[in-house]
């Protein structure tokens, strides 16, 4: 099996079990269910942010620990205060050390986009993310069959969610885009073999439909390298890796930040008046 085979056979499990402990009439019970959702739609296109979705990920399967004792209300707060369009919270346990309590306490102390970034395959884990404060959720189209991928993007719609697709080729977005799609992802990581390679989101960006968000993910390391695909027509850039790596996560967020909005000054400045 592969990586992404592993983690979908557990996450079918876990989620049997989430639902024995937590029925969903119980979920449904929380103040989130009925409050207005912050649009990361929104948030990425302002023009006074850069796009950094800034992610909270303790570790992951290739790399393995990354930053496993953060705290996450500290570094939640330093990502927005650095400049940040939105963040990114892994929940899923297991292959990522994250919790669902990582995205309420992170939204308990921002006001910002929050998007949960999980294994979705369960119409429960859209009302789970709904009732712990998410505004987003992400789905996979490598670990979904098109049809219902359309189906839970459509049913987080009527919840009131963003939704955002992960693609990696061209025949992944054809068979899975719909009108409930609000942003869409190219990850530069194949699946396959874990190399990284930029060229993949540049190769897509014109595949994308006008109206969806475009956003870039994974390999990121350089403001060189946003400017560039911003430049391509990305709205946004989830990063995460390059974050936690670092003892003090929002640093390196603020540093990136920083070192583009220089490029960008260059460049304004050099278009003649």
């Amino acid at each position: 099996m592969t990586i992404l085979e592993t983690i979908l056979a557990h996450k079918k499990h876990e989620v049997a079990e989430r639902k024995a402990l937590y029925p969903q009439p119980l979920l449904e019970k929380s103040i989130y269910m009925t409050t207005t959702v912050v649009s990361l739609k929104r948030y990425l296109r302002r023009t006074d942010k850069v796009g950094v979705i800034a992610e909270i990920k303790r570790r992951s399967p290739s790399k393995g620990e990354l930053n496993p004792h953060i705290s996450v209300e500290r570094l939640s707060i330093g990502y927005m205060q650095a400049g940040a369009s939105a963040l990114s919270v892994l929940t899923d346990q297991k292959f990522f050390g994250g919790s669902n309590e990582d995205l309420q306490v992170a939204r308990r102390f921002n006001f910002c986009p929050i998007l949960r970034k999980d294994f979705i395959v369960d119409p429960y884990q859209i009302v789970e993310s709904r009732s712990l404060g998410a505004d987003a959720i992400l789905l996979i189209a490598a670990a979904l069959e098109p049809s219902v991928l359309r189906e839970l993007a459509a049913f987080a719609h009527r919840l009131g969610l963003e939704v955002a697709l992960e693609i990696h080729s061209a025949e992944e977005l054809d068979a899975c885009w719909s009108p409930s799609i609000d942003v869409i992802g190219v990850n530069n990581r194949d699946l396959r073999d874990f190399s990284v390679s930029l060229e993949r989101s540049l190769s897509l960006v014109e595949r994308i439909p006008s109206e969806s968000v475009k956003i870039s993910e994974s390999g990121l390391h350089r403001a060189e390298d946003l400017w560039q695909l911003k430049q391509a027509g990305f709205d946004g850039f989830l990063i995460g890796e390059m974050f936690m790596k670092r003892s003090q996560p929002e640093e390196g967020c603020a540093q990136l930040i920083r070192e583009y909005q220089a490029i960008a000054k260059q460049h304004a400045s050099a278009v003649p008046a």
